[in-house]
């Protein structure tokens, strides 16, 4: 999965919106409810408008699932990588005073140590 994908432009968006109702225009006109001299009666109007109602949406409705998904994914990913970071924070910051603690002892050794005759201190 590609968690990162570039934000569409106002140009590309534009576009998609136009495809879209072009499409809307195109199913209208291919449908037999928009016919001129298609009267046979208002519940196959109906019948038909909701058909194409349908079509229309479903692409609709499956990108948005879709992203609903994509969404989920993250949000796990984030949490997950949340957990992991404050899991190594956690055992550096262990480390980091067992460094200090070392860091001590070595400091507290080398002050005991009998003074040499060529060393400066």
């Amino acid at each position: 999965m590609n968690y990162v994908q570039p934000v569409q432009s106002s140009g590309d968006l534009k576009s998609a919106d136009l495809d879209i109702e072009e499409n809307v225009r195109t199913l209208a006109h291919n449908s037999t409810a928009f016919r001129q001299g298609d009267t046979a009666g208002g519940e196959a109007t109906a019948n038909s408008l909701s058909a194409l109602l349908r079509r229309v949406s479903g692409s609709s409705t499956r990108e948005i699932d879709a992203l609903i998904g994509d969404l989920r994914d993250l949000r796990e990913k984030l949490r997950s990588d949340g957990d992991r970071i404050h899991r190594e924070i956690v055992e550096y910051a262990a480390l980091s005073q067992q460094v200090m603690q070392l860091s001590k002892i070595i400091s507290e050794s080398v002050k005991r140590l009998p003074d040499s005759p060529g060393v400066d201190r």
